[in-house]
């Protein structure tokens, strides 16, 4: 199997000629991210942050596809060989729970998921004394988990965007959702309650990728990770 390697910071990926990959990014806040770990390699994938209606972007000289797609279709695409590799937070991975690899934390698109309410209701709000909530979240299965495991039985209302019109409209009491800074909840009259978990983006691949093109997965896997 080929060593990868090193010069000065950057790890450069050795091309195997025979075999292509198809590697899967997620639109949204992580993009940019992900395309400056593959430029640390010596991959060249600055051509999807264009504004574009193209999908799919081929860097010939590595014999790599890129697709840019939406972050929650990721892991599908992955999952049944349409890709490769992918990029996808730790949020969608444990919502969707896909048969893949995950050999790497790639450290990027750092945020948190929390448990928020409005401001007035959390200044006389005990969590320690929920028994049965109403939640709104792009994260049912994941919500359902959390107060499970605390004995709080939930009502899930899921949405697909903009969780903290929920609470203030009466659609539901709190919401789950992830934030960065948590000036959107500042600026809806919401406060975070607790924390579910620290959320990162992770290197994904299919199973039988792993197999057919190990030394290329491995290639990248190895660059990456010397590159964070």
């Amino acid at each position: 199997m080929k060593k990868t390697q090193v010069t000065s910071y950057k790890s450069q990926v050795r091309i195997n000629p025979k075999s292509e990959l198809t590697i899967a990014l997620p639109k949204g806040r992580i993009l940019k991210e992900a395309v400056a770990l593959f430029k640390k390699i010596g991959i060249d994938c600055s051509d999807v942050m264009e504004d574009s209606r193209k999908l799919i972007f081929e860097n010939k000289k590595s014999r790599i596809r890129f697709m840019v797609i939406r972050s929650q279709d990721v892991p599908t695409y992955v999952e049944y060989g349409a890709a490769d590799a992918g990029i996808a937070g730790k949020d969608v991975l444990l919502e969707q729970e896909r048969d893949i690899y995950e050999p790497l934390d790639l450290g990027v698109g750092i945020c948190r998921m929390v448990v928020a309410e409005p401001r007035e209701l959390g200044k006389k709000d005990n969590p320690r004394h929920w028994t049965h909530i109403r939640v709104a979240t792009k994260y049912p299965n994941i919500t359902l988990k959390h107060f499970m495991n605390k004995g709080i039985q939930v009502e899930i209302i899921k949405l697909y965007g903009s969780i903290e019109l929920a609470p203030l409209l009466g659609l539901s009491e709190r919401i789950v959702d992830l934030v960065q800074t948590g000036e959107t909840l500042k600026r809806n009259g919401l406060v975070e309650v607790e924390e579910i978990m620290k959320v990162t983006s992770k290197l994904i691949c299919n199973r039988a990728s792993l197999k057919t093109k190990p030394d290329r997965i491995k290639e990248i896997v190895d660059s990456l990770k010397k590159a964070i």
